[in-house]
């Protein structure tokens, strides 16, 4: 069944997108607002994920609790959430219900009342986020990864400080979303049994007059350092590292994502057989790509003990360097029926394509279609593995570890 995919950019800037899915009865809805946690001013780290908390409890003639109420209603299976670069918007109902979800979030995203008696249990839900870091090591040490590997402020954490929390008031709140939520950079991708005339003109009529304003732009810093060491009494060592790749519009973007497969993609990839499964030095060990517009990256993981982690590095970091020795056809093979198995499960499911659509919108400028990507999983070959490996090789690493003491890097 060929792909029926939409298009229409508003003279204010929001792009829409919608794809056509008639033999689904359900349809998902997504919204990407360009809030994300680099936007976050360092007094107030933090505030985005406060606001994506504070803009559902209430908007329009709605408030908290008649607003949660109207969406369970429409039975919307919801959430938001903070990225780097957007807050993001997404729900899943009967694809009857997609214009009455609409209309709420034209509410939630327009019109939303930001409470100021609600900021204070906001807030302390916020600071008990961050709390239950302390028991969550394997996030903490990534968190610690991503801010020393990418320029700042790429690599903020969505969760911010306590400094930073307890310092927003209910005015910093309102000028953060003030300052940052526009149909400029908008994107609104919905998905399922719909159709698409009818659908223009709601969104039309929601949003065509949502005045635009001036995007702020992102300034880059450096990156902070490439070792870091998070000293704790724990039994267990952490172990996370990164080092560059392909942005995902680059021509070698699928043979980055053949390679990190070789490493982690299942329990016969190498990460898993020649780390844990040989020599059983760790419980935990996966690799995996990250990318923004211009920039990527492969992270990496390992959690052992204390009396295993140099070894658990050494034989990490010697498997990464081996990876770019070749790579056999059967681990390509491999990789491509786990690449097609996942592309056909995201065919099938209205929420995994209102999500695709917005993000090859972002980051390509275009909506890719089954037929590309599937001709480019096939097209992966021992041979453009290795082009881009000798291309990008593993180094330049940024390592961090959680644990009693610090590793020895022997690169």
């Amino acid at each position: 069944m060929p792909q029926e995919v939409f298009h229409h950019t508003f003279a204010n800037g929001l792009t829409f997108l919608a794809e056509r899915m008639e033999h689904v009865r359900s349809a998902a809805v997504n919204f990407l607002v360009p809030a994300g946690c680099v936007y976050d001013p360092p007094e107030y780290a933090g505030i985005g994920s406060v606001l994506s908390d504070l803009i559902t409890r209430g908007a329009g003639q709605r408030d908290s609790r008649e607003l949660s109420l109207a969406l369970d209603n429409l039975g919307l299976d919801r959430d938001e959430s903070v990225g780097s670069m957007h807050m993001r918007f997404w729900g899943a109902t009967l694809a009857r219900n997609l214009p009455a979800v609409l209309e709420i979030y034209a509410d939630i995203l327009r019109r939303p009342h930001l409470p100021e008696d609600e900021l204070e249990p906001v807030q302390a839900l916020a600071l008990q986020d961050l709390q239950s870091l302390e028991d969550e090591p394997r996030q903490k040490v990534l968190i610690e990864l991503r801010k020393l590997h990418h320029p700042t402020p790429l690599g903020q954490d969505r969760r911010g400080t306590p400094e930073g929390i307890e310092a927003i008031t209910p005015r910093a709140v309102q000028a953060h979303y003030r300052r940052l939520f526009q149909p400029q950079g908008t994107i609104l991708s919905v998905a399922g049994n719909i159709e698409w005339q009818p659908l223009l003109d709601l969104v039309g009529r929601l949003f065509g007059d949502w005045k635009p304003g001036e995007q702020p732009a992102l300034k880059l810093g450096s990156k902070p350092a490439q070792r870091g060491h998070i000293a704790k009494e724990t039994t267990q060592t952490q172990i996370a590292l990164a080092y560059p790749s392909v942005p995902i519009g680059d021509p070698d973007y699928y043979a980055a994502l053949g390679a990190v497969n070789v490493l982690s993609g299942g329990m016969s990839a190498r990460l898993f057989t020649e780390i844990r499964e040989k020599r059983g030095l760790c419980y935990a060990v996966w690799a995996t790509y990250q990318t923004f517009k211009d920039r990527a990256s492969i992270l990496c993981y390992a959690g052992t003990t204390n009396e295993r982690a140099q070894e658990t590095l050494d034989v990490t970091l010697a498997e990464l360097k081996r990876l770019q020795e070749g790579v056999e056809s059967e681990e390509v093979e491999r990789v491509q029926a786990g690449l097609k198995s996942s592309l056909i499960m995201q065919e099938e499911s209205t929420s995994s394509r209102a999500g695709s659509l917005a993000s090859d919108w972002y980051y390509l400028g275009r909506v890719r279609s089954f037929d590309e990507i599937q001709a480019a999983i096939n097209g992966l070959a021992p041979e453009s593995i290795l082009r881009y490996l000798h291309r990008y090789p593993a180094r330049d690493f940024t390592i961090v570890t959680l644990g009693p003491k610090p590793l020895e890097i022997r690169e």
